[in-house]
């Protein structure tokens, strides 16, 4: 029996901010239901009446879930009466969460709209942590890697890169090396004491397969030793090999996404920081 087609429903996503907050929720809750793919409508820095009637103009046209964070409560309102005369759900997606605080903090919540985006102290650490990470990208500026959080290790295609940004994103000064065939790391990886140093590392057929469509990207067709399986095994036990002789740690990222390589990682520095073994994490 053939699998069944992907069935589509319209999902809408109101916000009076980025709306980054909202989608990432939406987007892992949807997740949970494979053979349906939801049509995203995203409304985001929704602050007036006149927008938010753009917004319920466009609901009504193309009925769908309503999922929102709104503070301005006549806003809300409005909303929410709507989509109860339009018989579809409306879901504010932070109200379970800021109710269990204001009980378990005995206090009352002050709504301030964007307040998760302000311009604080962990806002500008995320900003020098992206510069730092931008400047050390792929082996660059290694005379400084002691000043970095984190250093990703790796051969050619392991996803040093984007993992990196994720991780200054959170505000992890990070700096990547690559791990080149007969060339000596940098003196500085080596002795950098500071930071958590990291490989990443996948199966030599990923490797082999991701290599190859760069080299497509790129309209070269020829083979080399750069897609070569053997090749890339033999980088990939040079890594091994320099990881076990510094005593690093490896992640294996051949089935794991960006946000689950971060989060290991930052797992592993939490670790590092509290004095706990690297093994006893999950």
């Amino acid at each position: 029996m053939g699998k069944l087609p992907r069935q589509f429903f319209h999902m809408h996503l109101v916000s009076d901010a980025t709306g980054e907050t909202l989608n990432t929720v939406a987007r892992a809750a949807a997740a949970n239901y494979a053979d349906y793919e939801p049509l995203e409508h995203i409304y985001a820095l929704v602050r007036t009446p006149k927008q938010l009637s753009r917004v319920l103009s466009e609901i009504e046209r193309q009925p769908g879930i309503v999922l929102f964070t709104l503070v301005d409560p006549e806003l809300r309102r409005q909303l929410e009466t709507r989509c109860a005369e339009l018989n579809v759900p409306s879901i504010s997606i932070l109200d379970p969460v800021i109710t269990s605080l204001a009980s378990y903090l005995n206090a009352q919540s002050r709504p301030q709209v964007g307040a998760q985006h302000a311009l604080n102290a962990s806002y500008f650490r995320r900003i020098d942590a992206l510069n730092f990470t931008m400047m050390h990208d792929d082996g660059q500026h290694t005379g400084n890697l002691n000043q970095a959080d984190v250093v990703l290790i790796g051969i050619s295609r392991s996803s040093k890169t984007p993992t990196s940004i994720y991780l200054a994103n959170r505000g992890i000064k990070t700096a990547n090396v690559p791990i080149v065939p007969g060339v000596a790391p940098p003196t500085a990886l080596i002795e950098a004491k500071n930071p958590l140093v990291v490989a990443l590392i996948a199966s030599a057929e990923r490797i082999a397969q991701i290599r190859r469509h760069r080299l497509l990207s790129l309209h070269e067709q020829r083979e080399t030793a750069y897609v070569d399986r053997q090749a890339i095994t033999a980088e990939l036990v040079q890594v091994r090999q320099l990881c076990q002789a510094h005593d690093w740690p490896m992640i294996d990222v051949t089935r794991r996404s960006i946000e689950e390589t971060a989060a290991a990682i930052i797992n592993l520095l939490s670790a590092r920081k509290s004095g706990a073994p690297p093994e006893a994490l999950p």
